[in-house]
């Protein structure tokens, strides 16, 4: 069984520890996080063993970066690399509840959670996150680093950009496109493109200030 080391101690962490336990997938031998006062404890019983910038000292484990917003993943593979840590030594780590048939794809590093769906000719990109009850239908094209909370619906040939973000229950229309670094409300419903780097929310979904959505989220 191959080892695996977990980049990141927080809640998608505990998702993937569970997921991989349950499927016997990998060894995972413990997590490297850089939070101090997370040193010396462990997450969920896998060891806390160190540093993130410890990580060329594991040569024979892969690694799954378990950071959830889509920009702060990208940047920890980036910082990854800088360090040594090559694009072979990511694991792609899928629940076995998860059915995809021959011509769907999915990128290194990657993160599939329960009942993820995908139909065919899915191609998801590298180090993509899709939390439980996501659905890929044909067609569909996800960019590197992009993100999908839990219920995430895309119709056929859809097409999400890199490191995206997709809010919880949030769905898209099919033959539509999610730009670059946009960011979907929970719940919304994507009728028409998104530009890159915009913040949309509602039935149909319209664009918002960043801040406005951020205020909404955490009041």
């Amino acid at each position: 069984m191959s080892e695996l080391i977990l980049i990141g101690g927080g809640g998608l962490a505990r998702e993937v520890l569970a997921m991989v336990r349950s499927s016997g997938q990998y060894d995972v031998v413990g997590v490297l996080d850089d939070d101090k006062e997370m040193a010396g404890s462990s997450v969920d019983g896998a060891p806390v063993l160190g540093s993130i910038d410890s990580a060329p000292n594991y040569v024979h484990a892969f690694f799954l970066v378990c950071v959830m917003p889509s920009k702060e993943r990208e940047a920890m593979v980036t910082r990854l690399a800088a360090i040594g840590v090559s694009e072979a030594q990511y694991a792609t780590a899928v629940d076995p509840s998860v059915q995809y048939p021959e011509g769907c794809r999915i990128g290194r590093g990657s993160i599939l959670l329960r009942n993820v769906t995908l139909t065919a000719a899915v191609n998801l990109g590298s180090h993509v996150a899709a939390m439980p009850s996501v659905t890929f239908s044909y067609d569909d094209h996800v960019s590197d680093f992009a993100t999908f909370s839990a219920g995430v619906s895309l119709g056929g040939g859809v097409r999400i950009g890199r490191g995206a973000s997709l809010g919880l229950n949030s769905s898209v229309r099919e033959r539509t496109s999610v730009g670059a670094y946009a960011t979907i409300g929970m719940g919304a419903a994507v009728l028409s493109n998104v530009p890159d780097g915009e913040t949309w929310v509602g039935v149909p979904a319209h664009e918002i200030d960043p801040s406005e959505f951020h205020y909404r989220r955490t009041h």
